[in-house]
């Protein structure tokens, strides 16, 4: 497993953990939750970020800022227009060229515009930057996406924040199917069961946010899906039986005969 490197934009992660730094109770439990998931890529919002001076703000002065690759997030754009304009600011303070497309239309639901996310993912691109476009499980949407020239894809197993784990697993399988370049499950996951879940279908990683920092021990969760991601992805590379519709005895009936 050692050698199992996840990829991305030709930069190789050992982790496939990759972590939000939103809605932690203070900035010690959020780096010990850091240190405990062995994060690599930590996301964060850029309207959360002063970007007159990004090495004293509230969410960067407390993390090693070497170690670390940041994906800075469009979170609250609500359409391609904006979520251009905010990767523009992010790499113009010298956050990173890298960036997470995130655009949601519908405060209730906060699921990502298609249209307006393949809009700034295709422009971004021809920019340099970068992209990994936070979507749904629509496996058309998510090739039209990795066309563009997506470094990775991101599509939702649930609405962010729901905890309702993989709604369509079929849909999240297809997308793994068909696709080149790393898919990372992104919103809505609960536990360390959807974790492992959406491992074994295939998945390069994992971005979570909410499901640690709102534990009520974000530490012990970070570690807890950190263990599972391994285990889902010892698990998908071992490969799993097939289901069958009927039993099979686990030893062979002529193993009982006494010769």
């Amino acid at each position: 497993m050692k050698k199992d490197k996840l990829v991305i934009a030709g930069r190789e992660f050992s982790s496939r953990f990759l972590l939000g730094t939103g809605r932690y109770p203070n900035p010690f439990v959020q780096n010990e939750a850091i240190r405990a998931a062995e994060a690599e890529i930590l996301t964060f919002a850029i309207r959360r970020v002063n970007l007159e001076n990004p090495g004293e703000d509230a969410i960067l002065q407390h993390l090693d800022q070497t170690s670390f690759t940041y994906l800075p997030n469009t979170s609250g754009a609500s359409n391609a227009e904006e979520a251009i304009r905010i990767a523009r600011l992010a790499r113009a303070s010298g956050i990173s060229d890298w960036i997470k497309v995130e655009i949601s239309a519908n405060e209730k639901t906060l699921l990502p515009d298609p249209i307006e996310t393949l809009k700034a993912t295709e422009t971004l691109v021809k920019e340099g930057f970068t992209v990994l476009p936070y979507t749904s499980d629509d496996p058309i949407l998510a090739k039209h996406l990795e066309e563009a020239g997506a470094a990775a894809v991101m599509p939702g197993g649930s609405p962010i924040g729901t905890g309702l784990g993989i709604l369509n697993p079929y849909n999240i399988g297809l997308i793994v199917e068909e696709s080149s370049v790393p898919i990372i499950v992104d919103a809505g996951l609960g536990s360390a069961s959807d974790i492992t879940q959406a491992m074994e279908l295939g998945v390069d990683g994992v971005l979570m946010n909410t499901p640690v920092a709102k534990a009520k021990d974000p530490v012990r969760m970070a570690e807890a899906m950190k263990l599972a991601i391994q285990a889902g992805r010892m698990s998908f590379k071992a490969g799993r039986i097939p289901k069958k519709p009927y039993a099979t005895a686990s030893s062979q009936f002529e193993e009982y005969i006494v010769k």
